[in-house]
């Protein structure tokens, strides 16, 4: 099999080289860039299987190179940052990137939610599951374009905030616990790390759906995980 092959930019020379030696190790093709608009130069000659981006570069920051790249492009994201408010985090991902972490970071953290998210890329690309759309409240979700739509109109989730609410949504009127959703969205492994992703994604997808004007509700089950019901 090829190997993945992943563009950093990062204007801190130092973190670029700690996070491709990681990731060197654990099989991956990696090249550095330390202003943004080598990155992008870079990925319009070469598209890259995944970026990780620092926000703060010279030439053009993260949160362009993450919109411009959406226009043309679902090549997963992560943005790497020391910039951690929860206006920040939001930013980062409502412009599409599919995670965010923030420095100081561990590099085993960051390679395990590579892995999850290429492990993720397989699994949709492996299951034959139904790929109809499902209709839950006011909310269609069309797995083959995946978005997910009220009277038409795309309510703009990124691809993970996607596949979890579609998961939620196949799995309905039960209640799918946090590890649950981190093995079968993210693709982590119980011994992998303790992360807060799935309580910030679904904060994301209940406000997304809200300023949408949908009635679906994600119900959090307490100590457990969540739920959507199925009214009709």
């Amino acid at each position: 099999m090829d190997k993945k092959l992943i563009y950093i930019a990062d204007d801190e020379i130092n973190i670029c080289n700690i996070i491709k030696s990681f990731l060197v190790k654990e099989g991956f093709q990696v090249e550095a860039f330390y202003d943004g608009r080598s990155v992008i130069e870079a990925f319009n000659a070469r598209p890259a299987d995944m970026l990780i981006l620092d926000i703060m570069m010279p030439e053009m920051d993260g949160y362009s190179i993450c919109s411009l790249l959406r226009h043309k492009s679902t090549v997963p994201i992560i943005i790497v940052s020391a910039k951690d408010t929860e206006t920040d985090r939001i930013a980062g991902l409502t412009l599409g990137s599919d995670d965010y972490l923030t420095k100081p970071f561990s590099p085993m953290e960051l390679v395990a939610r590579v892995k999850s998210i290429f492990r993720r890329i397989e699994l949709d690309k492996n299951n034959d599951e139904s790929r109809s759309i499902i209709k839950i409240s006011d909310i269609s979700i069309n797995y083959d374009s995946k978005q997910a739509e009220l009277d038409g109109k795309n309510i703009g989730l990124s691809g993970m905030e996607f596949s979890l609410l579609y998961y939620l949504a196949r799995h309905k009127n039960r209640a799918v616990s946090r590890s649950e959703l981190l093995d079968k969205v993210w693709g982590f492994r119980n011994d992998e790390v303790e992360t807060r992703a799935t309580d910030d994604m679904i904060k994301r997808i209940r406000k997304k759906l809200a300023e949408a004007g949908s009635s679906l509700k994600i119900e959090t089950v307490w100590g457990f995980g969540f739920r959507i019901e199925d009214k009709e």
